[in-house]
């Protein structure tokens, strides 16, 4: 109710619903007592205003997508919030693509996944402008996208809802593969790990996000020359890798027609890629993958999953209703962790190293690299699993 106040009336109909016996009642204060504890610990925190924040000017910086360009800041100060049970913070390496400080484009991978996105996430109708060479986006690579997104769509929701969907999966169909003989407790535990995975992850994405401050796609290849942008310095040599009307297929706005769009917050390391991997490893470790294993799994084996993006209800911009669409892993949560990564390029709202940084395939991820949301979220996973989800001191 502090956090939703607008669905009072239903928990209190929920909670009236109850049976008037004692059993009941101590659950009952039992359960405010530990939010009431939870909320006096988290009174703290950095809410997601961007009141007081000066955005540092600059080529390579965030700033708002162009075609959205209402756009405010989203959370620039929620980093500093208090870990809830990662027992450190940790840093990606290096700042992305810079020589002392500057901006660097000609980085080569910057370079690689720079005519990646450009082709990849392009909007659908600009696809013409490109060359009949190019590694265009496929259907299946445009489906991905959209069944990926729950970008707080109406109706949706954000990623940790899909991904605790994901989870109750696993949890109803891998009923024998721990020791706890109580599902009750089994699932209390798995969820409780899950969530404050995600929790964590986003307040270590967020203080990511505002250090590095990389701008996305959408600006990247329309400012590419050196021309181009607030900053730039005028050319008669205009570089001719730079689209400067480029538009992504872009996050979709379902339920409600307003255009596609760039996620108002900056793209390293990517969000999607760190909720995704913190929740899913996690769940691995809790069904015996070991630690460190960065391979395929059977968690999901001969299960399906339906994303709400693509449940034969849920509308596009354009008010058409999307299709209904059954997807199968048959290599498991890794393959979810890296499908659900790659599939923000296919939206045009990410670069690939916002994830992981690949090998030449511009898909394979390359984990030794300790750059992007996927590695950050196994860290956090692997901390929180290991410590044995303790309250952090930092």
């Amino acid at each position: 109710m502090a956090l939703y106040p607008k669905s009072k009336s239903y928990f209190d109909e929920r909670l009236n619903s109850l049976p008037d016996i004692l059993e009941f009642q101590q659950a009952y204060q039992y359960g405010c007592e530990i939010a009431t504890t939870i909320l006096e610990l988290r009174k703290h925190d950095p809410g997601n205003s961007d009141a007081g924040y000066n955005p540092p000017p600059g080529r390579g910086k965030h700033k708002a997508d162009p075609n959205n360009s209402n756009q405010d800041f989203l959370g620039p100060f929620y980093g500093k919030s208090k870990l809830f049970s990662t027992s450190k913070r940790y840093e990606l390496t290096n700042q992305p693509f810079t020589i002392n400080g500057t901006f660097n484009s000609n980085d080569p991978e910057y370079k690689r996944a720079f005519e990646q996105v450009k082709i990849k996430g392009i909007a659908t109708e600009q696809m013409g402008t490109l060359a009949p060479t190019d590694d265009k986006r496929t259907s299946e690579e445009s489906l991905i996208g959209v069944y990926w997104a729950y970008d707080g769509a109406r109706n949706i929701g954000t990623p940790p809802r899909l991904y605790n969907q994901i989870v109750r999966v696993v949890a109803k169909e891998n009923t024998n593969l721990i020791g706890f003989s109580n599902l009750t407790e089994r699932n209390i535990r798995l969820f409780a790990l899950v969530n404050v995975a995600m929790a964590d992850a986003g307040i270590l994405a967020w203080e990511e996000k505002y250090r590095h401050n990389l701008w996305r796609p959408i600006n990247g290849i329309r400012e590419h020359d050196n021309s181009m942008g607030e900053s730039g310095t005028p050319t008669s040599n205009f570089n001719a890798d730079c689209d400067p009307f480029w538009l992504p297929l872009g996050a979709p706005k379902s339920n409600i027609e307003k255009p596609n769009f760039t996620p108002d917050f900056p793209a390293y390391p990517s969000g999607h890629a760190t909720f995704g991997a913190s929740s899913l490893h996690i769940t691995r470790l809790f069904f015996g993958i070991p630690l460190g294993d960065r391979k395929k799994d059977n968690l999901f084996n001969g299960y399906e999953f339906t994303s709400d993006e693509l449940n034969g209800i849920t509308k596009d911009n354009n008010s058409t209703i999307r299709p209904f669409h059954k997807r199968k892993f048959d290599n498991g949560l890794w393959e979810m962790i890296v499908e659900n990564a790659l599939s923000r390029i296919y939206l045009g709202v990410h670069w690939s190293f916002d994830a992981f940084k690949t090998k030449s395939d511009n898909k394979t991820p390359d984990l030794d690299k300790k750059t992007g949301g996927v590695d950050l979220g196994i860290s956090i996973a692997e901390d929180i699993f290991t410590n044995g989800l303790k309250q952090s001191n930092t």
